[in-house]
C-alpha cells in the first residue's frame, strides 16, 4: 500500500462545498444571460471548481475572479 500524504486539493468537494459553487454558477448565469446548456457554463463551472480547490472559498471572491476572467470587470 502506498502511504503518502493527501492533500486538501485531492479531496473530494463535499456538499457544502458545491452548493458555495453551484451559487457562484447561478449568480453568474443570471449575471451573463447563460443557459444551462450553454458551453460557457460548463468552462465557468470548471473554473469555479478549481479556484474553490486551490482555497478561493469566498462566493464573493469566486465572483469576482469569474467575473474577471470573462471580462466583466
Amino acid at each position: 500500500m502506498i502511504n503518502r500524504y493527501i492533500k486538501p486539493r485531492d479531496e473530494a468537494l463535499t456538499s457544502d462545498d458545491l452548493a458555495t459553487c453551484q451559487n457562484v454558477l447561478d449568480v453568474l448565469k443570471v449575471e451573463f444571460g447563460l443557459a444551462d446548456d450553454d458551453e460557457d457554463v460548463a468552462r465557468s463551472a470548471a473554473i469555479i471548481i478549481e479556484l474553490y480547490r486551490q482555497g478561493v472559498h469566498d462566493e464573493e471572491q469566486l465572483k469576482t475572479l469569474v467575473f474577471a476572467t470573462r471580462g466583466k470587470i
